[in-house]
Formats: structure tokens, C-alpha cells, sequence
């Protein structure tokens, strides 16, 4: 039987000033005892490991994983013999191949995988991105007359295209070959392609839809290297040694937020251990433009510093930067792309934030984030659609329901827009489902994340349809919003070893939570509101045992206020984090949420 309750209320916390209520990680006690004892870890580790549901014999493989045991038969998924065949007739016939990419991390990896494989095959390709603001999301008519036009004989779709039936037939009546590698929802019937993988196409049974598309594509580098091994290419070369690419898949498998469990989590892993050396030159230099130490890579790298700025160029400058950087192997070409890509960052994160401060604004203004609606749909003029998604995220992170946000453009009168889901509730299925009732001009996306076009004049209805839409999925979500706890400690016990002890579990994400520690019974000491609504101060224990802390963009939310305030008696839960500024080897207390036991 578990240890540990599955009913909220850790530490009685039934409803945290967030409003949302905490419980411990529930773990079998058995498997708890068969990590401690097999992998000689300590009793708080072994719990984390079983509450993330590592079974007993799958300790070794989570905490070391590798390729070799988890790498999955590429035949598993549907139709990736074929795209293999396609793409290798391809290269012998000497054709024009070229890359239809999503402008986001996930698109430019993918991109940058395939480049380089069929590189050391001794084949350039060339690299088509959509602009984000004149041709919109995904393949198009437009956009596949613009590649025939190029020279084009084979188009490779990565990370888009499973959703784009009605262009595809359209590059199937201009005599244009396609090939789709993606991982987003689609419809039961395929786009018109001489193949389509994604693991989450009905009918697969390769069990990885978790796969980020830069996943996908290295496993159909293994594929092409096997069909190729078949067809005797490496006679008189090398196979290409796919693992050097490594770093490719990681970032997309982190940037893209996937489930970092399984085969995916080894890609993750290990990529970051290739990361790590810092042998892509775009990497290298996109890390030396933001001011980056090269050093042992993290999924902080990826998440925060690199992918960020590799985004930049799809949402506000050129699409095609961020797949250029990482297919390059000029060091002077890749300088200059790393230095447009962090100058477009500065300027993304200053129309992020006016965007998100006025979207916040306007909902509170109709009471929309305290009602018992399902969702919340918020559109503004001239909203750049580049960074509604990163909104979207953040008022999603503010009011715990899924959020879209919609930049319309005053002179057509259409809106682009991004939402940002809940766990337990299926955005881009009810996004899908809009799009089939004839309420989207485009629309798709998967369960946590969706995009969206649409008249300006239909918002309000898409708003209710969402709602209602989603209404019944409201319960599961409030269900699996819980605080979930790791381990209690105080201050005194947040320590560095607690920390590396922890970070064995690493690279976090989602089905991979990063590990949270709750405090009781402390005091918010020396507290100081930063920019950004951020709220930094020290976390004093009844023994005056004390770590430094900080919570971000709370001030003027109800726990911000509280620590603010310095009040004493608090329960806290965050995350450990490392803090090495000038050589000091110590950890910082990052809040995740607050609550005041006087008002429970």
C-alpha cells in the first residue's frame, strides 16, 4: 500500500493562498524498500523515484538511461520504413530535398538533425521556415508554390504537416513529393504524402508518443541509416554516428515540453551529455551571446537560456534563424546568427511582457479569472501573434485554468492566437473540434498547448464554444492540480548534498516532475520586492536555521503580499536550486506556493 496519503491536505493545507491544496506524493511502500535496498539510494530519494511511478525493476534504467535499452524498432511506428525508402531513393536519384519547418526549437532541431545527417551523406538541404507573419503556421498552398518554384522535388515536413490535408493535396496536385514527420494531433484520415509519421497518428502502436518531432527524426536518422546499410551506401564511407547529434534532440525535447520518461528520456539525458561539450557551433556561440559559461549542460540551458533565443527569430524577426544556427558548421556564420538571435530576444521579452501585462488587465476587468468558467479566451489589437503563447503561459500559471490569448489585427480583421492548457484537460482536442465545426479559419495543437486563426467577429463565440467544451474536464483538472510533495524538510536541511542527491533524477519535465520540498513553520526574513514582481528574502526556521529564497512574479498576489509582509508561521514548497555565484557552492529556495496556516 501507498505511504503517504493520497488525499490533499499535507501539513493541512486543504487550500494554499494560491487556492490550491497540497498532498504528499503517494509511493508503495514495497517499491520504496526495493530502490533504497538495490540501488543503495536514501529513503527520501527512493520515494521520489517510486512516486514518479519507476517500478522496482526499472530503478537502473531511470537513473542511468541508455539507448541501447531503450531505443525503440524505428518499424514500430506507422509508415517509417517508407519515409526511409522516400528519402534515400531520394539521395541516389540526386533530387532536390528540402525542409519544411516549424519556426519554433522543436521545428529548428528537427531541421538541423536532418541537414546534418544527409551532410555527412555528402547532400546539402535546403531549409524552408514560413514566416510566422505573412504565411501563417505550418505547410500551405502558398508556401509549396514558392518550394516548385525553387526547384524542389521531394519537401520534408518536421514538426507540422499532419493536420495540413487540404495543402498537401494541393502539393500532390502540383507534382510536389512530401514526406511529414511530426508529433501533433491529427485526423483519423492522413494528408496525401508518400509517407506520414508521428507516434500520435492513429493506428501507431510504436508506444513513443511522448516523442517531441526532434525525437521522431532521430529515429528516422536510425532508419535511414539502416535502409541505407541495406542499399551498401557505406561501402566506401562512414555510417554516420547519430549520437553526435544528440544535443539536437534534447533541446526539442525540452523546449517542446514533453514527457521525460522512457526512450524520450534518454534522449534527453544523453543529449545533454552531448550538449555538454559544446561541439555544435551554434550552441556554442548562442551560449557565448547570452552571456553562458560552457560547462556541464542542464535542462536549464535548454529551457531558459538557449531555446528562448532560438525561439525569437519565429516570434518576432526572421523564421528561419533558429534552424540556420543549428545546421551550421561555420563558426563565423553561426557568431552572427547567435548575435541577431539574442538581440531579437531582448526585444521579445519587453513585447512579452507589455502584451501579458495588458491581457491581464482586461480579464481581470471582467472577472473572468475568478468565475467558474472553464477556460479563459482574451484578445487584443495588434497583439503580436509571436508572443500570445508565452502569455497565454503565464496567465495560465497565474489562474490555473487553460488561457488563449488572440492577437487580432485591426485591418483584416483576423486573429492569431495561442492557449495553454491544464493537465487534465485536452486543449487542443476542443481547438481541433472548433476548427471541424467551421469556427476556425485553422486551429489544431495537442493537449496542453494549441494555436489558432480566427475571424475577430467569431472570438466570443469561440470563447463560449470552449467552455462548453471543456466544461466537463474541469473536475479532473482541479483534481490533478495539486501541490505534490516530495519530502519535508526545514532550513537547516536544504542543503547542497540534499540537492545533488536529488538532481540524480534529472533531466525533470513533464512525467518527470522536478522534486519539491515543503518547510513549516517558517518566517519570510529581509524581504525585498525585485522587478518583475519577483519577491527575494531569506526563510528562517524556529531554530534560526535560514536559506535564501525567491518567488517569482507574486508580488502582488496574495502570497507575494505575504512574504512581503514578513509574516512568520508560513508552510512553504519550492524547489532546490543551485547557487555558485563567485565560487560559493551553496542552494537558493525557489517558491512554488505558500500558505498561511491561520487562514486554513
Amino acid at each position: 500500500m501507498a505511504d503517504g496519503g493520497t488525499t490533499p491536505g499535507f501539513l493541512g493545507v486543504s487550500r494554499s493562498l494560491s487556492g490550491r491544496a497540497w498532498r504528499q506524493r503517494p509511493a508503495e511502500a514495497s517499491v520504496v524498500r526495493a530502490h533504497v535496498q538495490t540501488l543503495g539510494l536514501s529513503e527520501l530519494l527512493g520515494r521520489a523515484l517510486a512516486a514518479r511511478g519507476v517500478r522496482a525493476d526499472q530503478g537502473g534504467d531511470f537513473l542511468v538511461p541508455t539507448l541501447k535499452a531503450l531505443f525503440p524498432d524505428p518499424s514500430s511506428f506507422m509508415d517509417m520504413d517508407a519515409a526511409a525508402v522516400a528519402l534515400i531513393d531520394a539521395l541516389q536519384a540526386g533530387a532536390a530535398i528540402h525542409v519544411f519547418a516549424d519556426y519554433d526549437v522543436d521545428g529548428a532541431s528537427s531541421a538541423a538533425l536532418l541537414v546534418r545527417w544527409f551532410r555527412a551523406m555528402g547532400t546539402e538541404l535546403s531549409i524552408y521556415v514560413p514566416d510566422r507573419m505573412t504565411e501563417g503556421y505550418g505547410p500551405s498552398p502558398r508556401a509549396f508554390d514558392t518550394l516548385k518554384a525553387l526547384g524542389a522535388d521531394l519537401v520534408v515536413t518536421v514538426d507540422c504537416g499532419a493536420a495540413a490535408n487540404e495543402a498537401l493535396a494541393y502539393a500532390d496536385s502540383i507534382g510536389l513529393k512530401v514526406v511529414v514527420i511530426d508529433h501533433h494531433m491529427m485526423r483519423a484520415e492522413p494528408p496525401k504524402a508518400l509517407a506520414v509519421v508521428n507516434p500520435n497518428r492513429p493506428g501507431c502502436n510504436s508506444g513513443q508518443g511522448n516523442l517531441a518531432a526532434a525525437g521522431v527524426v532521430f529515429v528516422l536518422l536510425a532508419a535511414l541509416n539502416r535502409e541505407a546499410r541495406a542499399r551498401g551506401l557505406f561501402a566506401d564511407r562512414e555510417q554516420p554516428d547519430i549520437r553526435q547529434w544528440l544535443d539536437l534532440a534534447a533541446m526539442g525535447a525540452i523546449c517542446d515540453v514533453t514527457g521525460l520518461t522512457g526512450f524520450n528520456r534518454a534522449l534527453t539525458s544523453l543529449g545533454l551529455r552531448v550538449m555538454s561539450q559544446w561541439a555544435n557551433p551554434g550552441l556554442r556561440a548562442l551560449l557565448a551571446a547570452a552571456k553562458g559559461e560552457p560547462g556541464p549542460a542542464k535542462t536549464n540551458h535548454a529551457g531558459f537560456i538557449l531555446g528562448p533565443r532560438i525561439n525569437a527569430g519565429g516570434r518576432i524577426g526572421r523564421s528561419d534563424l533558429g534552424a540556420r544556427l543549428l545546421a551550421t558548421d561555420d563558426e563565423a556564420e553561426a557568431r552572427d546568427l547567435a548575435e541577431q538571435l539574442d538581440a531579437l530576444n531582448i526585444a521579445r521579452r519587453e513585447v512579452e511582457r507589455t502584451v501579458t501585462e495588458e491581457a491581464i488587465r482586461r480579464v481581470e476587468a471582467t472577472g473572468a479569472h475568478q468565475d467558474d468558467s472553464a477556460c479563459i479566451v482574451v484578445a487584443g489589437d495588434d497583439w503580436h501573434p509571436g508572443v500570445v503563447g508565452v502569455a497565454a503561459g503565464r496567465l495560465r500559471e497565474r489562474w490555473r485554468k487553460p488561457v488563449v490569448v488572440i492577437g487580432v489585427d485591426p485591418v483584416t480583421g483576423i486573429g492569431k492566437g495561442s492557449g495553454r492548457s491544464q493537465p487534465g484537460m485536452n486543449l487542443g482536442r476542443a481547438v481541433q473540434a472548433a476548427w471541424e465545426s467551421g469556427l476556425l479559419l485553422a486551429g489544431g495543437g495537442h493537449a496542453m498547448a494549441a494555436g489558432l486563426t480566427i475571424k475577430a467577429a467569431d472570438i466570443e463565440t469561440l470563447s463560449a464554444f470552449l467552455n462548453d467544451r471543456l466544461a466537463g474536464e474541469v473536475a479532473q483538472a482541479v483534481a490533478l492540480d495539486w501541490v505534490e510533495i516530495d519530502a519535508l524538510i526545514d532550513p537547516a536541511g536544504a542543503t547542497r548534498d540534499l540537492f545533488e542527491d536529488f538532481e540524480r533524477l534529472a533531466p525533470f519535465g513533464p512525467a518527470n516532475p522536478e522534486p519539491l520540498f515543503a518547510m513549516t513553520g517558517v518566517t519570510a526574513r529581509e524581504p525585498v520586492a525585485m522587478n518583475g514582481g519577483h519577491v527575494r528574502c531569506r526563510l528562517v526556521g524556529a531554530d534560526g536555521a535560514s536559506v535564501k529564497a525567491i518567488a517569482w512574479r507574486c508580488a502582488d498576489l496574495p502570497g507575494g503580499r505575504a512574504l512581503l509582509e514578513g509574516q512568520g508561521g508560513l508552510a512553504v514548497v519550492g524547489r532546490l536550486k543551485a547557487d555558485d555565484w563567485n565560487g560559493r557552492r551553496s542552494v537558493q529556495f525557489e517558491i512554488e506556493d505558500i500558505a498561511d496556516p491561520r487562514m486554513l
